[in-house]
């Protein structure tokens, strides 16, 4: 394959979760996220181009056993419906045609308080109770992941476009890279809203 005709898709799977999410009202299927990059495929700057590859960036549900520090109750990460539906997304995605698993590292940091129950408690001004707390989890070296690839493609000049589903600005260094080796990058920023640097520093914005 010439890379005169190809492209690659580099999806970053957090944000692609969630926006599905949004949109649908339910945990997206692989399905689901193969069909939004079926869709993306049809767009006039792709034409007449080959697919390469889809890479998707994820990091794998996190496991682990932990204990709330106010109730003293304890959670079975691995036996959450977060990993269970996280898990069987990332499975199935792997066996899919023409999809790449690329998976950065799962941190758990204790506990936190959720965003909507921390809200919830400076409006209303209620004391702190167990229910209040969510896992603290992180992910590691999926951006890092995603920039390694935007190189490689690159320096071995194997596709002619680069299409990045992300609307995470810490990707621009890459961006820059791959255009200054005569690449194109289309960014899909799935109508998030997004910095302008973000979209300065990509050839096509869809």
């Amino acid at each position: 394959m010439s890379s005169s005709e190809s492209f690659a898709v580099l999806l970053d799977g957090g944000f692609v979760i969630k926006k599905l999410s949004q949109t649908l009202g339910r945990f997206p299927t692989a399905e689901d996220i193969e069909n939004q990059c079926a869709t993306m495929q049809q767009h006039p700057a792709l034409a007449g181009m080959r697919l390469l590859r889809i890479y998707f960036y994820d990091a794998p549900p996190a496991t682990g056993k932990l204990v709330n520090p106010l109730d003293k109750s304890s959670t079975d990460l691995s036996k959450t419906t977060v990993f269970k539906r996280h898990e069987s997304l990332l499975d199935t995605l792997e066996l899919k045609p023409n999809f790449a698993l690329r998976a950065g590292e799962t941190v758990v940091r204790s506990w936190k308080i959720g965003d909507s129950a921390y809200k919830s408690m400076i409006k209303n001004q209620r004391v702190l109770q167990s229910k209040y707390l969510v896992p603290n989890i992180t992910q590691k070296g999926v951006d890092l992941r995603i920039g390694l690839d935007i190189a490689r493609l690159s320096l071995r000049q194997l596709v002619s476009t680069i299409v990045v589903v992300t609307g995470d600005s810490d990707l621009i260094p890459a961006f820059k890279f791959a255009r200054r080796e005569g690449l194109r990058i289309v960014l899909d920023a799935m109508g998030h809203s997004i910095r302008r640097d973000l979209k300065a520093h990509a050839d096509i914005t869809i």
